[in-house]
């Protein structure tokens, strides 16, 4: 298929937080290291073992509040542990990651609904800098009342202005990314002349939702900017990828609706009048991997009785921004109507709860256990069969791997099936490039092709 490389792409998906990822109950697992998450050496230590891996980037999802929809306060998410109960900034942590590796590249979440674009542009710049050419920004729209309400706001936007937003946001940061040159930076101590200031300029940018001056105070970046992820699955978020992303992740539940998607968003990529290879499609995938199967099974059973039903409604309600405590626990959720939060998420657990018969709090523990991804169970041979089945049936590029305990599922996927991977020649054994764009195969970024990336 000539929109995809004859190899999978790696991304692993963390937060900067206490163990709780797509698995609300990897902080209570005995192998999960549950009070490192505050230091550095954690961060670092991840990182260098999915760079022993070949990952091609370590990504950051993030959100801007502790969840507190359900049960109309943060208390329970705060005790029991529940997601983003705690949550660093993330941007911080991928320059510690930065400084301790080499290779691999380091994505961060950040917001176009509550940034602005100098700064964002601004740190983004700095940071693929710091790491020499190896940041990536997942641009998100953020999602809840909660995150408005810390940023002074009675409620948050509505869904498609959010996007309406992000349109006209990244527009604006791209503009400032290229407004430095190529070649702009001089640094002729003969001469006095540190920069060519034709080749720095304002970018007066004024749009609908943002307005700056420019230029940046950063120098062009070694990527020339920062390669783009999204993730988002409604129409609109799907139409806002093709038009921009570089990288999409993605969660369905299940191998065909990995491929509906997969089919779906690199038509509107080509549609768009981009090359579908300039779009790496990420489907994200839980493994338990062991050296015996009955060993994986065991580690996805114990996880699965761990999983607090509530946990996953706490982190369900704040994503579809509605607190689903006013609802029997022990009846199907029938409808609801959406309401500013994820319209995709809400009707991805309509349609399950519907198609199952599913009381809420057997949805919530569902949401619990791996917050629906596809969970690959088996030895090293098996979970590499069904990645390597998943890939051949064209579901996507590669794969977010996603870890039910930390560090211990990164150091055993790295340990056991990423070598069987190589050996069939799935996945790379050494870097070939040194920037993140190399890893993935996307092209460089001239000042040609970096001022069309701001007007798409």
């Amino acid at each position: 298929m000539a929109s995809r490389s004859e190899q999978l792409h790696l991304a692993g998906f963390l937060h900067a937080s206490h163990p709780v990822i797509h698995s609300h109950a990897a902080w209570r697992l005995p192998e999960t290291d549950a009070s490192g998450f505050l230091t550095p050496e954690y961060y670092q230590g991840i990182a260098r073992t999915l760079e022993r891996g070949k990952f091609d980037l370590l990504f950051f999802a993030d959100v801007l509040c502790i969840a507190d929809q359900y049960r109309g306060g943060f208390e329970y998410t705060v005790e029991h542990g529940g997601q983003s109960a705690t949550m660093l900034d993330p941007l911080l942590v991928a320059s510690v990651i930065g400084a301790a590796t080499r290779s691999i590249g380091v994505g961060v979440t950040r917001s176009t609904t509550y940034f602005q674009p100098y700064d964002l542009a601004r740190a983004f710049a700095t940071l693929d800098h710091l790491t020499r050419g190896r940041a990536a920004w997942n641009v998100v729209t953020s999602a809840s009342d909660s995150e408005a309400a810390n940023f002074g706001l009675a409620q948050h936007l509505e869904h498609d202005t959010r996007y309406a937003r992000a349109e006209d946001f990244i527009q604006a940061a791209s503009a400032l990314w290229a407004s430095w040159g190529q070649n702009a930076l001089r640094l002729d101590k003969q001469r006095g002349v540190f920069a060519d200031a034709s080749q720095v300029r304002r970018i007066d940018h004024v749009g609908p939702y943002v307005k700056v001056r420019g230029p940046l105070s950063v120098p062009r970046s070694p990527q020339g900017r920062p390669v783009i992820i999204q993730a988002g699955s409604s129409e609109r978020g799907r139409d806002f990828a093709a038009r921009h992303a570089e990288v999409v992740f993605t969660s369905p539940t299940n191998a065909s609706a990995m491929k509906e998607f997969y089919g779906d968003l690199k038509t509107r990529v080509a549609a768009a009048g981009r090359n579908p290879r300039s779009c790496v499609i990420l489907p994200a995938v839980m493994p338990f991997v062991a050296e015996s199967e009955s060993e994986a099974r065991e580690k996805q059973a114990l996880n699965h009785e761990l999983a607090d039903p509530e946990l996953g409604l706490v982190t369900l309600s704040r994503n579809i921004n509605h607190d689903l405590f006013q609802h029997p626990l022990d009846q199907p959720l029938g409808t609801l109507a959406h309401n500013r939060g994820h319209k995709s998420q809400l009707e991805q657990v309509l349609k399950l709860s519907s198609d199952e018969n599913l009381t809420l709090r057997q949805l919530g523990k569902r949401f619990a256990e791996s917050r629906l991804l596809l969970q690959l169970v088996g030895t090293p041979k098996q979970v590499a069969d069904q990645l390597q089945a998943l890939f051949e049936e064209e579901t996507g590029d590669g794969f977010v791997i996603s870890p039910a305990s930390l560090p211990v599922a990164y150091e055993d996927f790295v340990r056991l099936v990423v070598p069987e991977l190589q050996r069939r020649g799935l996945h790379r054994r050494e870097y070939r490039g040194h920037t993140l764009r190399d890893h993935l195969g996307l092209p460089a970024l001239d000042d040609a092709r970096q001022a069309a990336a701001g007007t798409r």
